[in-house]
């Protein structure tokens, strides 16, 4: 199982997207859906998906949350026929960040928001590309731009096989960003390869919890440890969720929540659902007792 799994927030549309995502990228699919019903949002959709070997997990829950490009998702393809393929498809119906064209950093390279509101950079590696084809990039902007190498050393000291590969920093006429900003970073957590910015443009958006990332973990040691090291905002923390000192969604989860949530035994799912909606840290005995119906 993968360790951190990056989730999806929409109004409506998360099967729908998750379809159209599984049909753009290759070596991608719907792995499974599933619907909660009674939360706050009413009956909502579960989706959990893979595009090119990277899990993701996205829920149709209310027009509480907007996607934004604070996080966005590198696509690297080594042919620039692939670049301008996935631009097509994704750039249909959406907004181009960054036009896709020629760049000192790439030879093609675009950045769009799609129809859905979800942001990707597609960029042209050659065979340079490294395992992970698609990359959850945070460009840390407005009151936290200038904390992207201090985010990374925060969260590469509290996960598992945390390293920080490479920092490369703005120079001396690359303003408005101050020297020791971050122009890009990458680092990797438990295994999922990220990338880090600082933009000190002008920006109209912030972290929300539209995307954050799903811890899984195995037992209840770990749940506690990852809340401890990470809550920092007690009024965000609900049902598993939490905000560190950065304003970054995270969701510390037992490694089964998603098997006690599945399936056709409605009365079963509901307990469930109704024990872990009254929870801030997810308390595993406890969702295992409403699994048994004790």
């Amino acid at each position: 199982m993968q360790k951190i799994i990056p989730h999806l927030w929409f109004d409506k549309e998360a099967i729908e997207a998750a379809e159209f995502y599984a049909s753009t990228f290759p070596n991608s699919k719907i792995k499974r859906t599933s619907k909660l019903y009674d939360t706050p949002s009413g009956t909502v959709d579960v989706v959990s998906f893979e595009l090119s070997g990277l899990e993701f997990q996205a829920i149709s829950a209310g027009p509480l949350f907007k996607l934004n490009p604070s996080v966005s998702f590198m696509v690297t393809c080594k042919k620039k026929e692939e670049v301008d393929e996935l631009w097509n498809k994704l750039s249909k119906g959406g907004q181009a960040l960054m036009e896709l064209g020629d760049y000192p950093f790439s030879e093609r390279y675009g950045w769009v928001q799609d129809r859905y509101g979800l942001s990707w950079q597609i960029l042209y590696s050659g065979e340079t590309g490294g395992k992970q084809k698609i990359i959850p990039v945070i460009m840390f902007v407005g009151e936290v731009c200038g904390k992207a190498e201090e985010a990374m050393r925060f969260w590469t000291s509290v996960f598992p096989e945390g390293n920080i590969e490479a920092i490369h920093y703005y120079g001396k006429n690359e303003g408005p960003d101050k020297e020791d900003n971050v122009m890009h970073a990458d680092f990797s957590l438990s295994g999922l390869e990220f990338g880090a910015m600082d933009s000190a443009l002008e920006h109209h958006f912030s972290f929300n919890e539209a995307i954050s990332f799903i811890v899984n973990c195995p037992t209840q040691e770990e749940i506690d440890y990852f809340w401890g090291k990470l809550s920092a905002v007690p009024e965000a923390e609900q049902c598993g969720w939490l905000k560190d000192k950065f304003g970054f969604s995270w969701q510390i989860v037992p490694s089964g929540m998603e098997e006690m949530l599945r399936g056709d035994d409605r009365k079963r799912i509901d307990r469930v659902t109704q024990v872990f909606l009254a929870m801030k840290k997810l308390d595993i005995a406890k969702l295992q007792e409403a699994y048994d119906g004790k």
